[in-house]
């Protein structure tokens, strides 16, 4: 059993006191149900009552009644209390089981070929958690706009984020369909995309992203030009399986057109290789169970290891931490 009661500072001290003294109208009831001294309790309350400005309890030798205050005090307080208690329960609960809402944001392109899989079976792993999908191609900052986490490709991920990886590394390559492509010359060289059409991608930031290439041991950035930009893949992706140009993309993004033959590879010889797609999150606060269970569940299915290498687009490589 306590021996000290200890009196927060702030508008909630001797509440809790408060309140079990008047369902007990005992002193001694109420300090044996908190666990504290009488005294400790007899304090609290005072404590109370000077800040209130008011006599909150009659008291006599043989019992212990609320005054007029005590009365309207005690009709405010309780329920108030009451739902505080409840509001605690909540949260605890969601802060010791799997459950609540997930929010993940996520590139369009990526939720068909990656986190529809995963989620489906994460839902029937975990029940009790619900699981929401924005998909954008924004760069979001996740702790900001309410998010648990996010899932980028790895060079866009910021150095203070816990990442894990979902997908190995793959090549970034360069597709575009069967008619396009007999109606211009193969390109056979990375200089050839000069004449042809090249869909481009607007960035987040704005700016329009160069196409990326190795040529020998040499990563080489091209500034192509063409009839259509998209903010997104899938939307890019839709425009050349429609024999608009050519488009630079993440292998596994464009890998079920290909296979249909709605699309098909160039320039392989010059393929980059980008770094992969993770989940990520803020490194720095406690992680949810809910997001925990999550975490784990993407571990299990992708056997990743504890640290990923990740190129940066000017060259230099750091690596995210992992959990």
């Amino acid at each position: 059993m306590k021996q000290n009661f200890t009196v927060r500072q702030g508008a909630l001290d001797g509440v809790e006191a408060f309140l079990s003294v008047a369902q007990h109208r005992s002193f001694r009831g109420a300090a044996a149900e908190l666990g504290v001294t009488p005294s400790a309790i007899s304090q609290a309350v005072r404590t109370l009552e000077a800040r209130v400005g008011a006599a909150l309890f009659i008291r006599t030798t043989r019992s212990v009644g609320l005054s007029e205050a005590g009365e309207r005090f005690h009709a405010r307080a309780k329920p108030a209390f009451e739902e505080l208690v409840a509001a605690s329960e909540v949260a605890r609960d969601l802060g010791q089981r799997p459950a609540g809402l997930l929010r993940l944001t996520a590139p369009r392109a990526v939720v068909p070929i990656l986190l529809e899989p995963l989620i489906a079976s994460f839902c029937q792993a975990y029940p009790d958690v619900e699981v929401e999908i924005d998909a954008s191609a924004d760069l979001v900052d996740i702790a900001a706009e309410g998010f648990d986490a996010g899932i980028r490709l790895g060079q866009f991920i910021e150095a203070d984020m816990i990442a894990v990886r979902l997908t190995p590394s793959h090549p970034l390559t360069v597709v575009g369909s069967p008619a396009y492509l007999r109606r211009r010359q193969r390109p056979e060289l990375i200089d050839d995309l000069r004449r042809h059409a090249c869909l481009r991608m607007r960035r987040s930031n704005g700016s329009i992203a160069p196409w990326s290439f190795v040529n020998g041991n040499e990563a080489v950035e091209v500034i192509v030009s063409g009839p259509f930009i998209a903010n997104d893949m899938p939307t890019m992706l839709g425009a050349a399986v429609e024999d608009m140009g050519l488009a630079q993309v993440p292998e596994p993004i464009a890998a079920s057109l290909v296979k249909a033959g709605k699309l098909v590879h160039v320039l392989e010889p010059f393929a980059p290789m980008a770094p992969g797609v993770f989940l990520y999150y803020p490194g720095h606060r406690q992680v949810m169970p809910k997001l925990r269970a999550f975490i784990d569940h993407v571990k299990s299915r992708s056997g990743a290891t504890n640290k990923t290498p990740i190129h940066i687009a000017d060259g230099r490589t750091r690596s995210v931490k992992r959990r």
